[in-house]
């Protein structure tokens, strides 16, 4: 009789009781957020909408946060410092299992593209709600997935991917490539361990430069040799893949404005495409999720040459990004439920030719820095806080209150104004006119 009853209750949610294809099919009722801030209270409405019940972690400065109280249970997960917090896989599975949580949202940061974490999810059978470790290793590697896009038809910039990490070797290819060069590190991210050769002479300063960033930073001083696009722009394709083997894409987004290699503003779609390019993209970004047996949410970066819109491959996040919510506005989407209920072994909501794009939308990031100190990181009490009213064409996607703690310890970036318009020059009117409202 009960799980009888379980049954009904799940049909009405949406989730299937029969798998196919080896898919096992396990419906969730109880999510952990393995994160904190906005992308957790997002997360937590989400959830809350459909019936499932959330439990957040919280270090010792976020006791009193807005994701803490959001949730319907909170643990504490450590001190201050993420390594002894939000980092603590292992505390956090037992606070899953204490709590019977069937799967484990990351979130953004932190454990979202930690291999190591995904397989202890699944030695643990609880869901990690991202794709399989194997997805997140191959596309963490530059080189490694380079080389597996290269195979799958999706365009590469040309460079050096290779092995031989020799002073020789890469001036070597540096020359071969041309100049100005981009030399990445090979695990790099966020701008870390990047730098440019303008010219033959400033390889090696350069290369040096990089390395020892790449090292401090990812323990790892390997890097790729890139020809670098003077006029770039910095265009992603919203992936999402099921269990079933089935891939869709929900148009791009430019983010392009950014400022020490972080994005700031968003937009979506990208201005400025035909229809037909901007299904090569999405197209291309398919067959990348394919390569690596893709299941979730993930995001295909590409480099678009501004003069010709010509594009390659930049890399893949193995994850749900910060600006989603501008591709949610333009598809009428919600891409955490479609988290959710891949995850429980369900099938895409939509097929290809069923993702629609209406308007256009943007995000602006708002901070916690000092303008006057040169835009760097604040930390302090929020003493006032006023934003925009939210409407079905105004999102304020935060994570703290009026009177909360901005920590030292995380992040700057402590909300996001998503807004919507029927075409480019009302959404971006809309958003001018937001950000005057928030104080």
């Amino acid at each position: 009789m009960y799980t009888h009853l379980l049954r009904i209750v799940y049909s009405f949610r949406g989730y299937s009781t029969k798998a196919s294809h080896n898919v096992q099919v396990r419906p969730i009722n109880k999510i952990l957020i393995a994160n904190r801030g906005e992308i957790a209270c997002r997360v937590i409405r989400t959830a809350r909408r459909l019936g499932v019940r959330t439990v957040a972690v919280y270090s010792d400065p976020d006791e009193h946060s807005l994701h803490a109280s959001f949730a319907d249970e909170a643990y504490r997960v450590g001190e201050a410092a993420s390594a002894a917090s939000y980092l603590r896989g292992q505390h956090i599975i037992e606070i899953a299992k204490k709590a019977a949580c069937q799967a484990i949202h990351p979130g953004y940061g932190f454990l979202s593209e930690s291999v190591e974490f995904a397989e202890l999810c699944q030695r643990e059978n609880i869901i990690f709600m991202g794709p399989p470790s194997t997805a997140i290793r191959d596309m963490g590697i530059k080189s490694t997935s380079k080389a597996i896009m290269a195979a799958a038809g999706v365009p590469i910039i040309n460079g050096y991917h290779g092995d031989d990490q020799s002073d020789e070797r890469l001036q070597t290819e540096a020359e071969e490539i041309g100049f100005p060069l981009m030399i990445k590190a090979v695990r790099g991210g966020g701008g870390k361990g990047m730098r440019v050769a303008d010219k033959r002479e400033d390889f090696l300063t350069a290369l040096n430069s990089a390395r020892n960033e790449s090292q401090k930073s990812f323990g790892d001083s390997s890097v790729l040799l890139e020809r670098y696009v003077r006029s770039p722009r910095h265009v992603e394709v919203q992936v999402f893949a099921d269990q079933y083997g089935d891939a869709v894409y929900l148009w791009e987004r430019d983010c392009s404005v950014q400022r020490r290699h972080q994005k700031i503003i968003e937009e979506a779609p990208a201005p400025g495409l035909s229809e037909q390019l901007r299904r090569e993209l999405g197209e291309a970004a398919v067959r990348a999720a394919k390569a690596v047996g893709y299941v979730g949410a993930g995001t295909v970066e590409f480099i678009m040459d501004k003069e010709d819109l010509s594009f390659h491959f930049m890399e893949m996040n193995t994850r749900l990004q910060v600006e989603h919510p501008i591709s949610e506005m333009i598809t009428g989407t919600d891409l955490v439920e479609w988290q959710i209920r891949i995850a429980a072994g369900e099938r895409l909501p939509l097929t290809q030719e069923e993702i629609g794009r209406k308007g256009h939308a943007f995000e602006a990031r708002i901070y916690a820095e000092n303008p006057r100190g040169g835009f760097l990181p604040g930390a302090g009490p929020l003493r006032y806080l006023a934003t925009p009213q939210p409407n079905e064409f105004v999102r304020v996607e935060t994570g703290v209150r009026e009177g909360d703690e901005v920590s030292v310890h995380y992040d700057p970036m402590i909300a996001k104004l998503v807004v919507w318009g029927e075409n480019r020059t009302q959404a971006l009117n809309s958003l001018i006119a937001r950000l005057r409202e928030y104080h």
